[in-house]
């Protein structure tokens, strides 16, 4: 395979279903379009299922909102699961809360054109997300990588890709590719994610496509803005035109209904004949064991 092609969906919360059938029916619409444009992934953003909020029960506690999302997602995934096959697309739905034994995390959720349902924990939780008084979610320990296609892949959500003592652990596995579901209330969040995606695809020689939600969720009480774009990033190489920019739609806080779809490919092939010791200077999987901090 020389190149694999994905669908990255920056999927607009204020679409505004009344109910997971609804949902369900619109991430669906995605699928069409993905298969249509030739794509063999569609990638959803993180916490996507916000947008229920807009059938939230009647006074509803904003500390409970997780809790009733999660129960939308169990519902959700049951209605999502044949439509890779259908469609030959796989999913990943972006991120959702999910109720466990030891707390409810935020759970990104893949689902393959093969059949098969990869669910990666967030690792790294943000302060909000953490707070007894808002959303009260527990952290994951297990970062999984996985066969898509023909292709290693992982997923870091979000603020888990900022942390570089996660891509140094992802650096030793020699991946094809990093998928990276966000939700960013602000510009200045939009610019982290992007920029830290940007730099894991220099530091492990790999693609890395990012998306994140725009607009804002009818019935929400947390997140009165969302600012998000689409790229799929690549190293700086003279082979992908120097600025490691494989293919990126422009950031949009989406309050015009605006809903970047960006298709792009991976150049699986080139990709990995510039890790068998082509590229301009990559060291590999490189380590700073020898090093040692000094204080003068």
């Amino acid at each position: 395979m020389s190149d694999y092609p994905i669908a990255l969906w920056s999927f607009n919360l204020g679409r505004a279903p009344d109910s997971a059938e609804a949902f369900a029916g619109q991430i669906e619409e995605g699928l069409k379009r993905a298969s249509a444009e030739g794509a063999r992934l569609l990638v959803l953003p993180e916490y996507l299922i916000e947008c229920c909020l807009a059938f939230k029960p009647d006074g509803l506690p904003p500390e409970e909102e997780m809790s009733f999302l999660a129960d939308v997602g169990t519902d959700l995934i049951p209605m999502l699961r044949s439509l890779p096959g259908k469609y030959g697309v796989s999913l990943l739905a972006g991120s959702m809360p999910v109720k466990t034994a030891q707390g409810i995390t935020n759970t990104a959720v893949l689902l393959t054109a093969d059949g098969r349902e990869i669910r990666q924990d967030k690792l790294c939780l943000t302060p909000f997300e953490q707070s007894p008084d808002t959303w009260h979610l527990t952290p994951g320990n297990e970062l999984k990588t996985f066969e898509l296609d023909g292709l290693k892949t992982a997923i870091l959500i979000c603020l888990d890709v900022e942390m570089p003592a996660l891509s140094s652990l992802l650096a030793k596995q020699d991946l094809d590719l990093l998928l990276v579901p966000s939700m960013t209330e602000k510009p200045s969040g939009y610019h982290r994610v992007f920029g830290c995606a940007k730099a894991r695809a220099v530091e492990m020689m790999c693609a890395v496509g990012v998306c994140g939600v725009v607009g804002r969720s009818k019935g929400t009480t947390q997140n009165d803005t969302n600012y998000s774009g689409a790229a799929l990033y690549l190293p700086c190489e003279e082979e992908f035109g120097y600025t490691g920019v494989g293919a990126q739609v422009p950031p949009t806080g989406g309050e015009n209904g605006e809903e970047p779809f960006l298709i792009a490919s991976v150049p699986l092939g080139q990709l990995r004949e510039l890790k068998s010791g082509k590229a301009e200077v990559w060291p590999g999987a490189w380590t700073a064991d020898h090093v040692k901090i000094r204080a003068d």
